[in-house]
């Protein structure tokens, strides 16, 4: 009896296949909402923690404002964070807008960066082709360059780069290296933003005479024991109060691995209300299931008396509607999931970035719409099985 009633709501949507594509729309469009927008969502956020979770795990980054009478850390005050236990180095971070030249051809607002040997130890695959810092070139104060893709193909288009030499604000500098494009590099520098295509980096100590300035207001400290960050910072924050005096407002600490913790909450918060959104969809959508089941038993009236004078049971009757009403969901919902898939998918190349699956994604958007067909189709399906079966045969 069970297999009949599948049968027979199979047919009647067969029967009427453009009423039944109409009425399923609304499922196919919530589905793909839900697919395709936690599926992009959440692949655009796994890049965005999967480079910060890089970068951040053991650092530690300061942010030192200074006071009216000491602006910024001097190499003292580097030193003396640099001999807290647990401190595997320090790395300081200048940056500033220059101009460089080569035979002629100038680039204007190119992004310099001053850095030290420290930060290539820990970040090894920065470097391309060529060499990194080394402690002699920051003692050395070295007029020395590492330039990135665009920089290289600008200024030494078809030549090699490393060995050659360039202008930086006017001094000569030879190139050393090449970066790595699909590295990452510091967290300070991401979340800031370049606002430009061209990045060299120069040695910290080069960058200082350069800026005219005795002092950073900007460093990574590298843990070596993870488990005790929180000492780290204790001990930092000890260093930094006696260098400023003990200002408030005078720097800031900024603990990485929290950082990433904060971000994770707010995905998930993200994708929570996105989903939402999306759901409403779904909710039209199963509005126009139950109206096009009302519209199918009305349409039916004959049938189903004629059904119950051959002594069909209500609850055969109304199990009919229910399948058919679940068949139309999960057909909504399946078309959905394929259709959410392809424009994630296409959306994901556009971008540039990994294709994932987020099966978070297909769990709501198909147990939705499964839920949808029960609870909107159930009004009808009810209505169904209550026909008294002389009515129904008086429209015959």
């Amino acid at each position: 009896m069970f297999s009949e009633s599948i049968k027979m709501s199979w047919q009647n949507i067969l029967n009427n296949k453009m009423r039944s594509f109409l009425t399923t729309l609304g499922i196919i469009i919530g589905v793909t909402a839900i697919i395709s927008l936690i599926t992009i969502v959440q692949g655009l956020q796994a890049e965005i923690t999967g480079r910060f979770a890089e970068l951040g795990a053991g650092k530690i980054a300061v942010q030192a404002y200074g006071t009216p009478l000491k602006q910024g850390l001097s190499d003292n005050d580097i030193e003396n964070i640099s001999r807290i236990e647990n401190v595997a180095g320090v790395s300081p971070n200048l940056t500033f807008i220059s101009s460089v030249a080569r035979d002629g051809e100038v680039l204007e607002n190119v992004h310099i960066e001053g850095k030290n040997h420290t930060f290539f130890r820990y970040n090894p695959n920065l470097v391309s082709r060529g060499r990194a810092f080394n402690i002699l070139d920051m003692e050395s104060k070295n007029k020395i360059c590492i330039i990135n893709q665009a920089v290289a193909q600008k200024l030494f288009f078809g030549e090699d780069p490393v060995g050659r030499k360039m202008q930086i604000g006017g001094t000569t500098y030879e190139v050393k290296g090449i970066l790595n494009e699909d590295a990452t590099s510091d967290v300070m520098s991401l979340m800031a933003g370049t606002g430009s295509d061209y990045r060299i980096i120069i040695p910290y100590t080069t960058a200082m005479g350069m800026a005219g300035i005795g002092s950073v207001s900007s460093l990574e400290i590298y843990v070596s024991d993870t488990g005790k960050t929180d000492e780290v910072i204790d001990e930092t924050e000890l260093v930094l109060n006696q260098t400023f005096n003990f200002k408030d407002g005078s720097y800031r600490i900024i603990n990485l691995d929290s950082l990433l913790e904060t971000m994770n909450t707010m995905n998930d918060m993200m994708t929570a209300v996105l989903a939402g959104i999306a759901s409403i969809a779904l909710l039209v959508g199963g509005i126009g299931i139950m109206n096009m089941m009302l519209v199918s038993v009305s349409e039916r009236t004959s049938e189903i008396g004629l059904r119950k004078a051959l002594g069909a049971e209500p609850v055969s009757i109304q199990v009919q509607f229910l399948i058919e009403s679940i068949f139309l969901s999960l057909l909504g919902g399946f078309l959905g999931l394929i259709l959410g898939l392809l424009i994630s998918w296409v959306a994901c190349i556009a971008i540039g970035m990994a294709f994932r699956i987020s099966y978070l994604a297909i769990f709501l958007g198909v147990g939705f719409s499964a839920a949808v067909g029960i609870i909107f189709g159930w009004a009808p399906a009810r209505k169904a099985s209550m026909l008294n079966p002389i009515d129904a045969l008086r429209s015959l």
